[in-house]
């Protein structure tokens, strides 16, 4: 029977050998689309900062008031499945400007995942230093629907409202993997890291590789304005609405 996983950014057929040219393709249009041009940042898009920190604060504000009710089902789902560990789950991440702070997640996997990592590694299905394999025997039962949901992600409006991450945002990194980004790839600390960006919104994300990640986030930060950052909110509602996460 025919299987296959994601090896390298590419769907690869593990019977057959090889990839796809899709990622190839997509990866040019990027490259297009960023041009020549540095990415710099938005220091100097004082109206855009304030729009953006303003909303940050009032959206975060109004979903943890609103959903304090799902804040609790999560919890005690979490604590029935493994009543050992905590429900919520930190780590350090690194923020704009290279600066680092604990990232709040509702635990999706069991009490010794970070220790288990090491024996997992060579099963790594992503490019760069980025580490995801699909059937991560980390996960728990709830973990499992917290992630398909995304809901594991929702106590990060949390690091909104104290200025840590924006709604909107390159995915925060891991200090280990930012230790191993080039100068281009450091392009992606200009702005504050946020919930959610275009790479949480392509149906087909499983399939980027680490460099159009990168080159998706710089994109981002070249073009953001007020309407970018509104359309990736309702585009990423519909991304949970239809269960996309994994």
């Amino acid at each position: 029977m025919e299987r296959k996983t994601v090896r390298s950014g590419f769907a690869y057929d593990i019977n057959g050998g090889g990839g796809s040219t899709e990622s190839s393709e997509r990866a040019r249009r990027l490259k297009e689309e960023l041009g020549n041009v540095p990415v710099t940042g938005i220091e100097g898009r004082v109206a855009y900062r304030f729009l953006k920190r303003a909303f940050d604060i009032v959206f975060s504000a109004v979903v943890l008031v609103v959903f304090c009710w799902l804040f609790a089902i999560i919890a005690i789902l979490i604590k029935v499945d493994d009543p050992k560990g905590p429900v919520f789950f930190s780590q350090e991440r690194v923020g704009k400007d290279g600066r680092t702070f604990r990232m709040l997640k509702f635990r999706s996997m069991c009490v010794d995942a970070e220790d288990k990592l090491v024996e997992l590694r060579e099963l790594n299905e992503k490019t760069g230093p980025v580490f995801k394999i699909a059937e991560d025997p980390r996960i728990t039962r709830v973990g499992k629907w917290l992630r398909k949901l995304s809901l594991d992600e929702l106590p990060q409006f949390i690091n909104v409202l104290r200025s840590d991450m924006s709604i909107v945002g390159p995915r925060p990194a891991l200090p280990a993997e930012v230790a191993t980004y080039d100068d281009y790839q450091r392009q992606r600390l200009l702005v504050k890291p946020g919930l959610t960006c275009y790479w949480q919104t392509r149906r087909n994300r499983d399939s980027i590789t680490f460099d159009e990640w990168v080159d998706l986030d710089l994109l981002y930060i070249k073009k953001c304005s007020a309407w970018s950052d509104l359309k990736l909110i309702v585009q990423t509602v519909g991304v949970v609405l239809t269960a996309q996460g994994s």
